[in-house]
């Protein structure tokens, strides 16, 4: 079994998400230690935004950009093993901070090259339809500065969460699990009583 760990804070070692996404890594390689493990900072290896020239080459639209110099290659070589990480991959764990309302850039950029036409989704007469990749386990912890839920003020601005499984559902995955951490920069006792929430949360994971 092969596990794609994604990591998109720029936090570094003071990141909660990271910090996160570490122990569900440690919680399910401690079920099952023959887990291989494929991990994927997209800060300190980030990606391009996405052009045609760097989508990966099984996207139909990367025909648009036409013969592509040694420089640009490179990228979209890059772009490919992103895309070929993501598909033999049984399960994905993903750290998603949310960042101005939304996912980090750097997020945005590595789901821009796992859309794929064809790869994980399909185009029928009525647009596109039909995930292809339904069998993939998404695990992502997501945290949020304040609090986001329902009985809150904020959860028209909630973007982070709300986009993930968008994007999830239109790729296949319906049911990703989140482990989720809120109010982290509204003071010492709330951080607090979010991580630990979320890690008890991570500790009833299975493989």
């Amino acid at each position: 079994m092969r596990l794609l760990h994604i990591d998109s804070s720029i936090r570094g070692s003071h990141s909660v998400s990271r910090q996160l996404t570490a122990a569900i890594v440690r919680k399910l390689k401690t079920e099952d230690p023959q887990i291989e493990v494929i991990y994927r900072d997209l800060v300190a290896r980030p990606l391009p935004h996405m052009t045609f020239a760097t989508l990966p080459r099984d996207h139909p639209s990367s025909r648009f950009s036409g013969p592509l110099d040694s420089t640009a290659q490179l990228l979209r070589n890059e772009s490919e093993r992103v895309l070929n990480e993501f598909m033999t991959a049984d399960i994905v764990v993903v750290g998603a901070p949310m960042y101005n309302w939304s996912i980090p850039s750097q997020l945005k950029a590595w789901l821009d090259i796992i859309i794929v036409p064809g790869k994980t989704f399909t185009y029928t007469e009525h647009g596109p339809e039909t995930g292809l990749v339904p069998e993939k386990r998404f695990i992502v912890a997501i945290t949020r500065g304040v609090f986001y839920g329902q009985e809150t003020d904020y959860i028209s601005s909630e973007h982070t969460e709300t986009y993930i499984r968008t994007v999830l559902s239109f790729i296949g995955v319906h049911n990703p699990e989140i482990i989720l951490a809120d109010g982290i920069t509204s003071g010492e006792h709330n951080k607090t009583e979010a991580v630990k929430s979320a890690l008890n949360a991570i500790q009833h994971l299975t493989t």
